[in-house]
C-alpha cells in the first residue's frame, strides 16, 4: 500500500537489525500474539496504553496503525488510551511531521486538541486525542499494549483486555523545556517505529511459514 513518500523514505532507512536480543525478546511475546490472531481469522486490535496517552502511547498506536497498513497486513487496529485523560504533547505532533505525516487539528477545547494524522493518500487518517484507555472511541476487547512502567504498575487490571503484554519505553517528557527536547522526542519516535518495524516484519514472515 502506497504511503507518503517522505514516511515511505524514512521507515526503509530505519534498521530493525540494531535492536537489542533482550528487547527482540520483549517483543517476540507481541508478535506471537499478533500472528495468532490472524491466523485465527480474527481482528487484531491493539490498545497501546500509558499514564497520560500523550506521548509514547501515541508515537506507538501511529507507528503501528502505519507500518501495518504499508506492509499489508490484515485487519490491524490500533487504538491508545491513557489511566487518564491530559492532552497530546505538542513535540509529538512536531516529530511525526517531520518523519512525513500530515497533521491538522479538527478542534481544540483549549486543553484536549483533536488532531486528524493522515499517512498516506485516500487513507482513513488516524484520529488523535488523549483519552482514557476504556474511552466511546475504544474498542471494549484489545490486546492491552502497556507502553509505560508506571501505567503497568498504577492499572493492575484492565477489564476490557483479551491479553496484558508489557512495552516499555523511556519516557521523551525528561526533556521538555530543553534545548534537547525536539532531538529527544524524535529518537523516541525513531525508535518505536523501528520497533514496530521489526514487529510487523516478523509478523508477516511467520505468517508466511503458517
Amino acid at each position: 500500500m502506497r504511503i507518503f513518500k517522505k514516511i515511505e523514505d524514512f521507515l526503509s532507512a530505519l534498521d530493525p537489525a540494531e535492536i537489542p536480543p533482550e528487547r527482540q525478546e520483549i517483543l517476540q511475546v507481541f508478535i506471537e500474539h499478533i500472528v495468532f490472531q490472524i491466523a485465527s481469522e480474527e481482528a487484531v486490535r491493539l490498545n497501546f496504553i500509558c499514564t497520560h496517552n500523550s506521548r509514547r502511547s501515541h508515537f506507538a498506536q501511529i507507528w503501528a496503525q502505519t507500518i501495518a497498513a504499508w506492509l499489508e497486513l490484515p485487519k490491524i487496529e490500533c487504538y491508545s488510551g491513557g489511566t487518564e485523560a491530559t492532552a497530546v504533547y505538542q513535540s509529538v505532533i512536531s516529530s511525526l511531521q517531520h518523519s512525513g505525516f500530515e497533521i491538522a487539528e479538527l478542534g481544540n477545547d483549549g486543553e484536549n486538541p483533536i488532531f486528524s494524522i493522515r499517512y498516506g493518500e485516500n487513507q482513513l487518517p488516524i484520529i488523535a486525542f488523549s483519552k482514557e484507555f476504556d474511552h466511546p472511541f475504544n474498542p471494549k476487547n484489545f490486546a492491552a499494549i502497556m507502553t509505560c512502567a508506571d501505567a503497568d504498575e498504577n492499572c493492575p487490571f484492565i477489564a476490557s483486555a483479551s491479553i496484558r503484554l508489557k512495552m516499555t519505553f523511556e519516557d521523551p517528557k525528561i526533556s521538555d523545556g530543553s534545548s534537547e527536547e525536539a532531538r529527544h522526542y524524535q529518537k523516541r519516535s525513531n525508535q518505536i517505529a523501528t520497533e514496530m518495524l521489526y514487529v510487523f516484519q516478523q509478523v508477516k514472515a511467520g505468517l508466511y511459514e503458517n
